[in-house]
């Protein structure tokens, strides 16, 4: 099977990612109808980054929901896996989808480069190179030499630069390398506005350009690879703190900088470059360097972002060939809606977009908003749970379940609440609304002669039909299988949504 290799670069890379498995999970797959195996590699220094815990965690169950019940066209209906995973009998590498930035951990950056081993004038060119003031995990002011990387680069690319270029030299690069082919695809996900994501897009595509250079299995399939950015301008509001380094003011600088250096050092090198930003001044995140944590709700922006992944999986390969690692034709895209609304609804995006995430999305709720209301009450009673294998209630205290399933949906109840609440907010759903009413733009509509509003006997009678199809290898396949169709025919009968 083809892969995709997504570096997910910084807090950004992150959150992006996130999105994109949800899409993943609501079974949205590319235009173009190819199966895509997605192997993801997330980059940041920070560890203790909440969106990077939280996006681990969601792949992790991803991954065992995936195990469980086995891909298909459906629910989590396309493979992820990790580096590991790719050769488990022979790789040395940890079971993560995360790359461990070497000697970061505790360390000032003035250690990383050696600084108090340089002779006098590489001393002295060190610290024009690095010139400046940041703040460290006291708030208390530092030269630049002294950041404590471990909480990232802090909106300081020529440090993040230097400290990122130690991936050619790792084993997770040669992993990567050794199992790439010519079919394969790469995407790196990142912002442009701050230190982490806007040094390591660049480090990470002139790594694999120049893979002739390396001595790493598949050197000729890297430098010719098809590779996608998905590059984040700034779209978000931060709160103003004088005693932080992050200070929105410098965001716009800094994005004009990087776009500058972007045009002179990467066309040319890379095939597709999609790009996102939004303008609107909403609510403001707290201003948080790193050493709170760097929680920020979830955004529309990420969401659009991953939906320049898809696009990207959609080209066919004649519109994405190289020679000798020159790109022939780069291509650059932009993403819009129809209508610039604060609260974004269904009929405010562009009729693609509607394509490609209302329905799915919308299924994806639907199974939610079942499991957690009417799946106990069907046990032992509905026709699909009865049947073989039987949907009972000890299903309900097994791993797969009570933790992977669970975890994963409710992640995506709180992904849409936080969309929601957002400053530029995309707010479709209310999964707290009677299920006649949660796709806020299309409530459930009966045919008038049956004098009863839409309620869960409609959706039972749905997955009664689903689950006389095919049969199933045991209950956990099933519960998956049944839901994905019945949620579409019930979607479609009622409330008139097919696409």
């Amino acid at each position: 099977m083809k892969k995709l290799y997504i570096f997910a670069v910084g807090g950004t890379g992150s959150r992006v990612l996130k999105a994109f498995t949800m899409l993943l999970a609501a079974g949205v797959k590319p235009d173009s109808g190819e199966a895509y195996q997605i192997v993801p590699i997330i980059m940041d220094p920070h560890s203790t980054n909440l969106d990077f815990q939280r996006t681990t965690t969601l792949l992790e169950n991803y991954m065992a929901i995936t195990k469980a019940i086995r891909n298909g066209n459906g629910f989590f209906g396309t493979a992820i896996s990790n580096l590991r995973g790719l050769n488990p009998k022979t790789s040395a590498l940890p079971d993560t989808f995360t790359y461990d930035l070497k000697k970061v951990s505790g360390s000032k950056f003035k250690d990383y480069i050696g600084f108090n081993q340089m002779n006098e004038a590489s001393q002295s060119l060190a610290q024009v190179l690095f010139s400046g003031t940041t703040v460290d995990k006291r708030n208390q002011p530092i030269d630049l030499l002294d950041i404590e990387m471990d909480i990232g680069f802090i909106g300081n690319p020529n440090i993040g630069s230097v400290v990122l270029n130690q991936f050619k030299d790792s084993a997770e690069f040669r992993e990567f390398a050794s199992s790439f082919t010519n079919e394969d695809r790469i995407m790196v996900i990142s912002s442009i506005f701050g230190g982490t994501g806007a040094a390591g897009a660049p480090i990470i595509v002139k790594n694999i350009r120049n893979a002739m250079q390396a001595d790493v299995d598949s050197a000729g399939f890297l430098r010719d690879a098809k590779i996608g950015a998905v590059t984040v301008l700034p779209y978000f509001n931060i709160a103003k703190d004088t005693k932080s380094p992050i200070q929105k003011s410098v965001f716009i600088a800094k994005t004009r900088a990087a776009l500058s250096y972007y045009q002179s050092n990467l066309d040319g090198v890379i095939n597709v470059m999609y790009y996102f930003a939004d303008s609107l001044n909403g609510k403001a995140y707290k201003n948080d360097p790193g050493n709170g944590g760097q929680k920020n709700n979830a955004h529309f922006a990420e969401l659009a972002s991953a939906l320049g992944i898809f696009d990207f999986l959609s080209m066919n390969d004649t519109q994405l060939k190289n020679s000798n690692g020159t790109v022939q034709r780069s291509v650059y895209k932009e993403f819009g809606v129809k209508v610039k609304a604060d609260k974004l609804k269904f009929k405010d995006l562009e009729d693609e977009t509607l394509s490609k995430i209302r329905k799915s999305l919308a299924q994806l709720s639907l199974f939610k908003k079942y499991l957690d209301e009417e799946l106990s009450n069907a046990m032992e009673k509905t026709t699909w749970a009865i049947m073989t294998p039987k949907v009972e209630p000890d299903l309900l205290r097994d791993g797969f379940y009570n933790t992977h399933l669970r975890e994963f949906l409710d992640e995506f109840a709180i992904w849409l609440d936080e969309m929601a609440e957002n400053g530029r907010g995309f707010d479709p759903f209310n999964l707290k609304a009677d299920v006649r009413t949660f796709i806020t733009e299309h409530p459930a509509k009966t045919p008038w002669y049956s004098f009863k509003k839409f309620n869960y006997k409609h959706v039972n009678a749905s997955l009664n039909a689903a689950s006389k199809k095919r049969d199933y290898a045991d209950n956990k396949e099933k519960l998956v299988h049944i839901f994905h169709q019945a949620t579409q025919d019930t979607l479609q009968k009622y409330f008139k949504i097919k696409s």
